[in-house]
């Protein structure tokens, strides 16, 4: 409609793209922008987005600078490849009585935003509605939340997932139809043999093994009774893990103990540097389940500390359940007030000697936790819950990263929930209250939600 109104309102198109870009300007703490020119019709329209595409942006924010009709975009949403919110705002964020009719025109967006979401709609495009003062602090934390979720799914789509070896034999709930899952969510599985990490490690030189024994003394409260060939062993399999994920292009990984304890050349299990490596934002999981991985990886570009771990019991009396792993876990999320210590850590599984282990305690405060479930098909699913870490007792014997998470529904409800969902027993944990960024990158992904 642009050329009707430049001609009734000489000037329109110059006011509102500096309109537009004060609303860029505005947001500038918050993401990265790039403003295309107005759009006065569907050739401008399909030129903006297969420029955004090009320079591998993240995700499109529609504004409406004034009304637009939808037929002018509706061929361009069949096609979208970017995660997408709509921006009902408009400049002024009251009505004067000293408006006039090109005020009127400057402020219709809403309506042009209806006709634009129900082309959308049509279209079957998933897409997130943001409707406010674009001037509000509310406004501009909720497009905080839609960059986050449109960094976290476009990552996925480009994702790789390496997988050591094989994963888990029997384990269902982190199996998945590998092809299907690429094409819903994006992530590739790279299947990486155990005697390439073997060779990686043999080829290290000793100075990049040092240097990073070295960094561990500065970050860890290091235990004495490792000996210098117990970690040198560490710092190679860490540093050759590291190096064939850069060499593949995968953005995470999952090792299963059996894939490197039946092999025959490996000393001990990695567990040291999946912590580290996480802490570093690569994805992860243990027993070769992709499915946590991804969403590790995804909890990274959400939040910034995705943290691996499953439920291992329940404690009903303080109304939480215990969490940790094996021995992997993100020290990004360790109390502040305990030092993060490196041990030697005897451990049966995988029949292999003691693997060096970062010890910690989760910080307490508002946590979530979210389980990535493959339905069948292209049906996805992400089981979150939202509570907080307790300050619970000390369990001085327990070797492993840990916490007690009280779920804020309590531990019946959630617990009878995340099972009747389908809920996994392998996930993410991001520090702070998370369900809602989670909820608005499954409306991006197009993949179902529940909270529990």
């Amino acid at each position: 409609m642009q050329p009707l109104y430049d001609d009734m309102i000489p000037g329109i198109t110059e006011r509102q793209a500096d309109y537009a870009a004060q609303v860029a300007a505005s947001l500038s703490e918050t993401a990265e922008w790039t403003v295309s020119p107005p759009v006065r019709g569907r050739a401008d329209a399909e030129r903006a987005v297969r420029e955004f595409e090009a320079a591998g942006l993240d995700g499109v924010m529609v504004v409406m600078l004034t009304y637009g009709p939808s037929l002018r975009v509706t061929r361009l949403f069949s096609q979208m490849r970017l995660p997408v919110a709509l921006a009902n705002i408009q400049p002024d964020p009251a009505v004067s009585p000293s408006w006039d009719m090109a005020d009127m025109t400057y402020n219709q967006g809403i309506h042009g935003a209806q006709d634009t979401a129900n082309a959308m709609v049509r279209a079957g495009l998933p897409f997130e509605v943001i409707t406010g003062e674009w001037q509000s602090a509310e406004f501009t934390a909720r497009v905080d939340r839609w960059a986050r979720a449109a960094r976290a799914v476009t990552a996925l789509r480009t994702l790789k997932v390496g997988v050591f070896g094989y994963p888990m034999n029997g384990m269902g709930d982190a199996r998945v139809d590998e092809t299907a899952f690429l094409r819903k969510l994006g992530p590739e599985i790279e299947i990486i043999a155990p005697g390439a990490l073997h060779r990686t490690m043999a080829e290290l030189p000793a100075e990049a093994v040092t240097e990073l024994m070295e960094w561990e003394d500065g970050a860890f409260e290091v235990d004495e009774r490792l000996s210098k060939e117990e970690r040198e062993d560490h710092a190679r399999m860490q540093l050759g893990i590291e190096r064939l994920l850069e060499a593949t292009g995968c953005g995470a990984y999952s090792t299963h103990f059996d894939a490197i304890g039946e092999d025959g050349r490996f000393a001990r299990l990695p567990m040291a540097a999946a912590s580290t490596l996480m802490a570093k934002g690569y994805g992860f999981a243990g027993e070769g389940d992709v499915l946590a991985a991804s969403v590790v990886y995804a909890g990274h570009q959400l939040a910034g500390d995705g943290h691996f771990t499953e439920m291992y019991a329940m404690d009903f009396p303080t109304d939480s359940i215990l969490m940790s792993h094996m021995g992997e876990g993100n020290w990004k999320v360790a109390r502040d007030d305990e030092p993060i210590r490196l041990i030697k850590r005897p451990l049966g599984i995988g029949g292999l000697d003691d693997p060096p282990t970062i010890v910690f305690r989760y910080q307490p405060g508002p946590a979530t936790l979210a389980s990535l479930v493959a339905l069948g098909g292209e049906r996805f699913r992400l089981v979150v819950a939202e509570g907080e870490v307790i300050d619970a007792p000390e369990l001085p014997d327990l070797e492993m990263p840990y916490g007690q998470f009280q779920p804020a529904t309590g531990v019946r409800t959630c617990m009878d929930a995340w099972l009747r969902a389908g809920g996994t027993h392998h996930m993410v944990m991001n520090t702070g209250a998370r369900a809602e960024d989670w909820r608005v990158l499954c409306e991006l992904a197009d993949i179902e939600f529940v909270q529990v």
